[in-house]
């Protein structure tokens, strides 16, 4: 291999090419790295003679990677990685820490986990932000490509690089508006089953635990509605005749602002097991070790 002299080499670009790698677009990684527009693509120009080749152009959804660029991206992201193990300190903080968290979760568990997650960095670890990424399906590859450090959620089988922690069991339970002439006498299957319901569709895929458990019955029910959010299908069955179901925890969260009842599922469902996910690349990360132990201590008192 050809050796090359690294005092003339200014490995600070590479920062910026993990930043247009994730970001697709030259502003949007100058502001991942504090610069001004110009000042990112004049850092791109000399980013392109250290390593001649022009290693993104412009493409129809942004900036596509050209095949070098390609080629390095993951390599570049490895290299970064240990660099930051390596001048990380080797405690944590919370209350001098400074940075940023990502996290990836849909509403249910943003409403119920989160807000005391909020909270406990308010009070221990006040400069330290949080950020909670787009959902991306289950969020799984989100996670392994960098986009979150931590995901949660509802996962299936998980590649060899993540790592899971449950957090705790959730039953669901249903949720109509107060007064629903059709529950005076309280809810049996008959009358689950001919509701109109609104159902949520998070990732899309698959069924859901209750049509599951129907079709073991021999049945089904009339699905009115889908939604992407639990709060949005919350809030339009407080405004209708039709039903919801959904974790218990959740509906009493959202019982507690909003005119719903709360009505026992007839129907035996699995519980639900929400879990954290996070990649074996800050697996032993101080910072990210203290996040974590902070969601399972608020879950500890879930009961």
């Amino acid at each position: 291999m050809r050796q090359v002299d690294l005092s003339g080499v200014d490995l600070n670009l590479l920062k910026l090419f993990e930043a247009l790698v994730r970001e697709r677009s030259v502003t949007r990684a100058g502001l991942r790295l504090g610069l001004s527009q110009p000042a990112a693509s004049r850092a791109l120009a000399r980013l392109r003679t250290m390593l001649g080749d022009r290693l993104v152009v412009r493409g129809k959804a942004g900036l596509e990677l050209t095949p070098r660029g390609g080629a390095l991206a993951e390599r570049v992201t490895r290299l970064l990685d240990d660099a930051r193990g390596i001048v990380a300190p080797a405690v944590f903080e919370p209350a001098s820490a400074t940075g940023r968290i990502t996290i990836a979760a849909h509403d249910h568990l943003s409403l119920v986990v989160l807000a005391g997650l909020i909270a406990r960095f308010e009070q221990r670890a006040p400069a330290l932000s949080l950020h909670i990424a787009q959902p991306a399906g289950d969020n799984v590859r989100l996670v392994e490509e960098g986009g979150a450090d931590l995901a949660l959620g509802m996962f299936g089988s998980l590649p060899g690089s993540l790592h899971r922690r449950s957090l705790y069991a959730d039953r669901f339970v249903c949720v109509v508006r107060s007064g629903h002439p059709g529950v005076a006498g309280g809810l049996g299957l008959e009358q689950y089953v001919a509701l109109r319901h609104v159902t949520v569709t998070i990732s899309g895929v698959g069924e859901s635990p209750v049509d599951v458990a129907l079709s073991a019955l021999g049945l089904t029910r009339h699905v009115a509605l889908r939604v992407p959010h639990f709060i949005a299908g919350a809030m339009l069955v407080a405004e209708s005749d039709m039903i919801l179901t959904l974790p218990g925890r959740l509906a009493r969260r959202l019982a507690d602002t909003l005119p719903l009842t709360l009505l026992e599922l007839p129907l035996q469902v699995a519980p639900l097991a929400p879990a954290m996910i996070w990649h074996e690349r800050v697996h032993g990360d101080p910072a990210h070790i203290w996040v974590r132990q902070q969601l399972v201590d608020i879950v500890a008192s879930f009961v």
